[in-house]
């Protein structure tokens, strides 16, 4: 095939293969990063990028999306990794792709657009603040404590313990150098910022480690053959646990919600076909299934690079499929740079993304705004740290529920008192039992020494519960012979 004809038949390639680089260059140090943090061989970044770049960037859903590790999941895979052992987490990947998939195919995936905005931010800020806190004791060339409070608490006392010791000094010097990179880079020139903030960053941190003979730990290195492990038969006898079911469950809703909303969001940044939603669920279910299979990490659409992708022109999903091409043949054969790598430097990249995730200026705004949203994203991050990932998104979510329930069950009151003769009380909006003893309150103190009409054809709901005790108080409320007259809502449920 000529030249010419290739470019009639993909004229689009020349703009994919330049994002295609761009992405990979992105998509390197973010995938070795998120492994190293989640307790895992460095390469098993490397294989859920390239089953992201390879598996779902081949499939339909969105276009121009990057699937690869994600920061937003780091937290629950240590503790998945930790809890369960290593072997485990390939059964936990798979059952989450499937179960994925088959939401897919019953149409789900547009219903987690109804997932309150607010539980997912909160969701996102509560793994920040973890991630962050997490990272900063690699950066003290540390141990970090096992919980999101415990690691809070303990930073105090690792950063004075580290004042004395000159290898957390330098480890500490390397993370702080790769944060002022990522903050600086967009002020140098143009032209230097083709090269990706977080590839300069960790290459500048691995340049000044090795030049100045600095003793700070590197990734460990084991080779993609010996990382990859497809899990064996005897792990999957897990799944009959309650904990590791639970565990699935959370994966696959962090990890679908994260999906779509990122693809929401990649919408808002092209002007090309739009997604999907339920084929890019399917896309993701696959890529995990196929994750889960190698053992390796979970995968999510990931908003850096799917940004990423978009600013560097690309027009089709061949963009994406081909950095996992470039991910491949840097796994295969330049494995051995990752051996250079510092550590502290990775935690650099992860505390960068970590603070990306806490929504400090949006959580001013919707304080100011709309202060029940404020409370459940703040109540959902809190529990997040306290608790753990999966106890923080549900608590956030029934918060969620219980402030629409008691926003939709709006009541209103109107009562024409003229002095003598009846008195006539009007209700509408939604008379629910969550607001009943407000109701039953300002019934209560109607005159009782005259009759009453009640008068309930405004409501638009009225629940059992309601009903019920609004008939007691008109029996209750009858003058001498004459009883409440009531009028009740034909629609009344």
């Amino acid at each position: 095939m000529t030249s010419k004809n290739l470019i009639s038949r993909f004229p689009y390639l020349r703009h994919d293969f330049a994002a295609s680089l761009v992405v990979f260059l992105v998509a390197l140090p973010l995938c070795v990063g998120v492994a190293v943090a989640s307790g895992v061989p460095a390469e098993l970044g490397l294989v859920t990028g390239i089953v992201g770049g390879l598996v779902t960037g081949l499939m339909r859903g969105s276009s121009l999306q990057v699937s690869g590790p994600a920061a937003g999941l780091t937290v629950l895979v240590f503790e998945a990794v930790k809890e369960f052992g290593l072997p485990a987490l390939g059964v936990i990947v798979l059952a989450t792709g499937l179960l994925q998939i088959t939401m897919g195919l019953l149409k789900l995936g547009r219903y987690f657009r109804a997932i309150s905005v607010s539980v997912v931010e909160g969701m996102l800020a509560g793994i920040g603040l973890v991630l962050i806190a997490g990272q900063l004791y690699p950066a003290l060339a540390a141990k970090a404590p096992d919980s999101g409070l415990g690691k809070i608490a303990g930073l105090p006392g690792a950063f004075l313990d580290a004042l004395g010791d000159g290898r957390a000094v330098a480890s500490l010097a390397v993370c702080a150098g790769t944060i002022a990179v990522l903050l600086l880079w967009r002020h140098v020139p143009a032209k230097v910022r083709t090269l990706p903030g977080p590839l300069a960053a960790v290459g500048l941190a691995t340049v000044a480690a090795f030049a100045l003979d600095l003793p700070v730990a590197t990734v460990a290195v084991r080779g993609l053959l010996g990382s990859v492990q497809p899990p064996p038969l005897s792990a999957f006898g897990e799944l009959a646990g309650v904990g590791l079911l639970g565990t699935v469950v959370a994966f696959t809703l962090i990890a679908s919600a994260e999906s779509l909303f990122s693809a929401a969001a990649v919408d808002r940044l092209h002007s090309g076909p739009r997604t999907e939603y339920d084929k890019e669920l399917l896309a993701q279910g696959a890529g995990n299934t196929v994750c889960g299979l190698l053992g390796a990490l979970p995968m999510t659409a990931v908003i850096v690079r799917s940004a990423a992708n978009v600013q560097a022109g690309a027009r089709t999903k061949a963009s994406r499929v081909l950095h996992g091409g470039w991910l491949l043949l840097f796994a295969a054969l330049l494995p051995g740079v990752l051996a250079h790598i510092p550590v502290p430097a990775l935690a650099g990249i992860l505390v960068h993304s970590g603070a990306k995730l806490v929504p400090v200026r949006a959580l001013a705004v919707l304080w100011r705004e709309h202060r029940g949203e404020a409370l459940i994203l703040a109540v959902t991050a809190v529990s997040i740290v306290a608790v753990s990932m999966f106890e923080g998104v549900l608590i956030g979510l029934a918060l969620a529920v219980v402030k629409t329930a008691w926003q939709a069950s709006h009541v209103k009151l109107e009562v024409i008192d003229k002095g003598a003769g009846p008195v006539d009380a009007h209700l509408s909006g939604n008379a629910t039992f969550l607001r009943l003893p407000k109701i039953l309150d300002s019934l209560e103190s109607l005159p009782q020494d005259r009759p009453v009409r009640l008068d309930l054809s405004g409501l638009h709901h009225l629940d059992h519960a309601c009903r019920t005790a609004l008939e007691n108080w008109a029996e209750r409320h009858a003058v001498g012979t004459e009883p409440v007259r009531l009028t009740v809502p034909v629609r009344a449920g």
